[in-house]
């Protein structure tokens, strides 16, 4: 039984590996293939996500998993798109520069306070459903039914929105947290 408590993390790396066959089947061209593994990944996703919180198969490194192989879909997806023209270099740089961001800020927090509880932020969640069907959409835009240049332009836009404020609202509130934690020391 304890050994089914690996399960969704063992679910998780399957989800990470399936990057690098959608990444490739991006590149070359074959969008239906690549939708059907991005749909079985997002399906892993929610499975693993329901078998930790159904029977509390949480583990730490589970905790680490989970959100690095979302980042890595959206980013190397994300890279494809820009390689190929489909997404312009500003979007993608800005996007990887917060996730840069985050990453830097989550290890200076840590430097800093000797702690490093990860829990999104509301507008990070916004953000990522945001950067997900913005790459949806351009998915059906350059693979299935062109979409209006407007309908592409605006999720860009809102995507940019959404992606600085939440870069500047984990850089607020871990400053915040972290000169709060060090005064009480």
């Amino acid at each position: 039984m304890s050994a089914l408590k690996y399960l969704p993390n063992l679910i998780t790396i399957a989800r990470i590996i399936s990057v690098v066959p959608v990444a490739w089947l991006l590149w070359i061209g074959s969008y239906h293939t690549a939708l059907i593994l991005l749909v079985l990944a997002g399906l892993s996703d929610g499975l693993d996500g329901y078998l930790a919180r159904r029977y509390q198969w949480f583990t730490p490194l589970g905790a680490l998993l989970d959100p690095l192989a979302d980042k890595l879909f959206i980013v190397t997806i994300m890279l494809v798109f820009g390689f190929k023209g489909f997404l312009p270099w500003w979007i993608v740089w800005l996007i990887f520069g917060r996730d840069v961001l985050i990453v830097a800020g989550a290890m200076l927090y840590r430097w800093v306070t000797g702690a490093l509880e990860m829990r999104p932020l509301f507008i990070s969640k916004v953000n990522t459903a945001l950067q997900l069907i913005l790459l949806a959409a351009t998915l059906l835009h350059v693979g299935f039914y062109p979409l209006p240049q407007g309908v592409i332009d605006n999720l860009e836009l809102l995507v940019a929105t959404s992606t600085i404020i939440s870069g500047a609202a984990y850089v607020f509130f871990w400053s915040y947290y972290a000169f709060a934690n060090k005064k009480q020391v």
